[in-house]
């Protein structure tokens, strides 16, 4: 597995546990479905949250959140609306994004910030 795969993965990993101890629900992990991803499926509450998850070893060339482009987020929104058709939910929908800078020394050690209703899907009118 190519080393930024792994980083990937052991950002997730702890952006999980860091829901699960904020008591989220995890619904669903590296969700895929054709051309359609999604990092973190959740449940906070009465929302059912879609998460973002960055990774970076060092914020020394920007902060992980910073690389959330404007076309992530739109694939991200066409995912989770993918996502509602196959499994439809009565819950509000809610973007959130996870930022996580691995320490890799002590991985628990690593910096986790979590941006809630880090972005709202645009109005399309056609």
């Amino acid at each position: 597995m190519a080393k930024h795969n792994e980083l990937g993965n052991l950002g997730e990993k702890l952006a999980r546990e860091y829901l699960a101890t904020k008591g989220y629900a995890i619904c669903e992990e590296n969700w895929h479905s054709g051309k359609y991803e999604i990092d973190i499926i959740a449940q906070d509450g009465l929302q059912l949250v879609i998460v973002e998850v960055k990774t970076r070893s060092t914020n020394e060339f920007g902060n992980p959140e910073d690389f959330v482009t404007p076309k992530k987020i739109q694939r991200t929104i066409d995912a989770a609306n993918h996502y509602l058709r196959l499994c439809p939910h009565d819950l509000d929908i809610r973007f959130d994004i996870i930022s996580v800078v691995i320490d890799n020394i002590n991985p628990e050690n690593s910096e986790i910030e979590h941006f809630e209703d880090a972005f709202i899907p645009p109005l399309r009118t056609r």
